[in-house]
């Protein structure tokens, strides 16, 4: 399994994205779902999400939330935080996010275009009771539900190619294509060979083709 980016980071990085959404809702009165979109929209989310230790470690997750808007040209008067008392539920989404997110190297966007920030939240009872791992399962499982084409299978058609001119074009034979797109075969075992082919006839990288949820 290839993580999103070193271990060490990993709690730092899960507090500071569960602080960042509590300080942008009961702080900065954001809706969490508005703020989280600023998130995604700003670049903060894409530097976050590949190790960027300069805002997962380097920053607090009050720091954060400014940088979001500072990057999106919205000015904020600093203001001192109230610290909720326990954790609120919009921590515990940010910061299950962020384990999520480092497990399956998925980026935010990929994740909450098929698991939207709010159904996360809905999570919050009676995950934020259990494991991690609990949460992770039920993700994938929710994420498969909604994801119901392989990246194989989306980026081809983005390229406006038929199984058949893929076949062709990258010399994998065209039932192993077909099997890469139902999921009678996994990409993920695919000889190196027929993942590096596919790729180059699609015109993006080998491991864009892999299915990244565990």
């Amino acid at each position: 399994m290839i993580h999103a980016y070193d271990k060490v980071y990993l709690e730092k990085a899960r507090t500071n994205l569960g602080r960042m959404l509590d300080f942008a809702v009961y702080d900065l009165e954001y809706d969490m779902e508005v703020f989280f979109d600023l998130f995604l929209s700003s670049g903060v989310a894409r530097r976050f999400e590949s190790g960027d230790f300069s805002l997962i470690a380097g920053m607090s997750g009050i720091e954060l939330a400014y940088k979001v808007l500072e990057c999106l040209g919205r000015d904020h008067e600093r203001i001192k935080p109230r610290f909720t008392q326990n954790r609120s539920p919009e921590y515990w989404t940010g910061w299950a996010l962020a384990y999520y997110q480092w497990e399956t190297a998925l980026s935010f966007s990929e994740i909450t275009q098929y698991i939207p920030i709010k159904d996360i939240a809905d999570l919050y009872s009676p995950y934020h009771e259990m494991d991690i791992r609990q949460f992770t399962d039920k993700m994938n499982e929710l994420y498969g539900r909604a994801k119901t084409e392989t990246n194989l299978r989306i980026l081809r058609k983005k390229a406006g190619l038929t199984q058949k001119e893929l076949a062709e074009m990258s010399g994998v034979p065209l039932r192993t294509v077909q099997q890469y797109e139902q999921r009678r075969k996994d990409i993920n075992k695919a000889r190196a060979e027929y993942v590096v082919a596919l790729s180059k006839v699609l015109y993006c990288d080998a491991e864009d083709l892999l299915e990244k949820h565990t």
